[in-house]
């Protein structure tokens, strides 16, 4: 093992040797940011990049099974539009209240560490599912509470995955990781809805829970056995240097943190992105069934996801060639988020007028939309990466719990809004205004220079 001292805003050259990694700005050196952190080699983040993905996709489609069998449960139990929304929210009100405890023990002891832990519980809870509904008479409750947890063990993953970023990847590399992991959840929404459709109708809704859990359950077994059972996998990164009384981080020293203008104007455009995406998901299949009835229901369920698939990549690649001709990272995550943030907007907004009423205009006009917006995830979603790797995880844990709540709420206003005003111009109006709203506090007072300088400790190249 060789240990440097490295930091800096990029690698313009990284030797596949493992005795050769460091880290350079303009072709100059830097040791004066070091980074509280263990590095991997390339050959090892492909790998982990390879997992993460199938991960990501596993995730969703044990997310979105129960959204899916809803109509069939509902049918089977006798369940009310009220009971459906009430098992179906549990999930939502758990996955808001892991995800600093997550990203906290991430920081910690590596976030591959808690993925795998998180996976092989929720794996199990997939598996258990049909087996608690028909367990007693109180399904229903049962039911929701699967769901809670659900929520409770999932909360963790994207938080353990900002981690893994900021402790194991090169910075000009994390984006493009980041990328490639939301492309997973793409095609995790995708794979669920066709699978979970065929499934369904022909072995039952409980073959869907099982079909998943067992996958995902394989998953983490080939997680443990490839990577976390030997010794390819660092270990816990106090093992590896002493971590002085400034790297232990505390409720304070994070506060402290909040008061720096690119740290909260950074949460603050995270929970817009993360609340308006979740609204506009939620609504869009009942606004395309209520514009236009006689639409095939698999179009507006599977295109807009086939177009986020290489939007995401496309963005990945793009922000690591800005970044690699010399833009500054700040200036390249702006550039991302202005197209995520303001480009999709644009398109929103396009639906609210009367001019454009056809079925195959609003489809192209919400597919660029979700397209454009996944660019996110090489702005504010690996920003915190940027400014705070020693603390990267618990900090992107606050902002998704921000995400989820203000998502909680867009979506409940957005339902009032179309109850009262009969019209879903105020919907797409609201979601275009805190897109703005965060895009704007992002430019005026997004940075990616770290903040946390005075806490860090020493990197190590493995």
């Amino acid at each position: 093992m060789a240990d440097k001292h490295t930091s800096g805003d990029g690698w313009s050259d990284v030797s596949e040797s493992l005795l050769k990694h460091k880290i350079c700005t303009n072709g100059k050196c830097k040791e004066d940011e070091p980074v509280n952190t263990i590095l991997w080699p390339r050959a090892l983040v492909r790998k982990w990049m390879l997992m993460l993905f199938v991960g990501t996709c596993l995730l969703y489609c044990a997310r979105m099974a129960m959204p899916i069998c809803a109509v069939s449960m509902a049918t089977t139990f006798k369940w009310s539009k009220i009971e459906s929304g009430l098992v179906l929210g549990g999930f939502f009100w758990g996955y808001c209240f892991t995800q600093i405890l997550g990203g906290h023990a991430s920081d910690k002891v590596g976030g591959e560490r808690v993925l795998f832990i998180s996976t092989g519980l929720w794996a199990l809870v997939t598996v258990l599912t049909p087996v608690l509904a028909r367990l007693s008479s109180h399904t229903l409750a049962l039911m929701t509470l699967a769901r809670f947890l659900m929520g409770l063990l999932q909360g963790v993953f994207f938080p353990s995955l900002a981690s893994i970023c900021s402790q194991r990847v090169v910075k000009e590399e994390r984006g493009f990781l980041m990328s490639i992991m939301h492309s997973g959840s793409y095609l995790g929404t995708l794979l669920a809805g066709g699978m979970g459709s065929i499934m369904v109708d022909q072995y039952g809704w409980p073959s869907m829970f099982y079909c998943i859990g067992f996958l995902s359950s394989l998953w983490a077994s080939l997680v443990w056995q490839c990577f976390l059972k030997g010794e390819v996998i660092p270990k816990p990164l106090e093992t590896h240097y002493r971590r002085s009384r400034h790297t232990q981080w505390n409720l304070s020293q994070m506060l402290r943190l909040f008061k720096k203008p690119p740290v909260w104007s950074m949460c603050f455009a995270h929970m817009c992105a993360a609340s308006t995406s979740n609204t506009l998901l939620s609504w869009l299949p009942t606004y395309f069934k209520e514009s236009f009835p006689d639409a095939t229901d698999w179009a507006y369920n599977v295109i807009p996801w086939l177009v986020a698939i290489p939007s995401a990549l496309s963005g990945a690649y793009m922000s690591d060639f800005l970044i690699s001709q010399g833009y500054s990272i700040s200036s390249v995550r702006k550039t991302m988020q202005f197209c995520a943030m303001g480009g999709s907007s644009v398109f929103i907004m396009l639906l609210t007028g009367e001019a454009f009423t056809s079925f195959t205009s609003a489809l192209i006009f919400v597919s660029v939309a979700v397209g454009l917006s996944t660019f996110t995830s090489c702005g504010v979603s690996v920003n915190v990466q940027d400014l705070t790797p020693s603390c990267a995880g618990a900090f992107f844990g606050f902002m998704n719990m921000l995400g989820a709540f203000m998502g909680l709420v867009l979506v409940s206003l957005s339902g009032y809004l179309i109850e009262v005003t009969l019209s879903w111009a105020s919907v797409f109006s609201l979601i275009s205004f805190v897109n703005t709203m965060g895009l704007v506090v992002f430019l005026l007072f997004g940075d990616a220079r770290r903040v946390d300088l005075e806490y860090s400790s020493q990197v190590s190249v493995i």
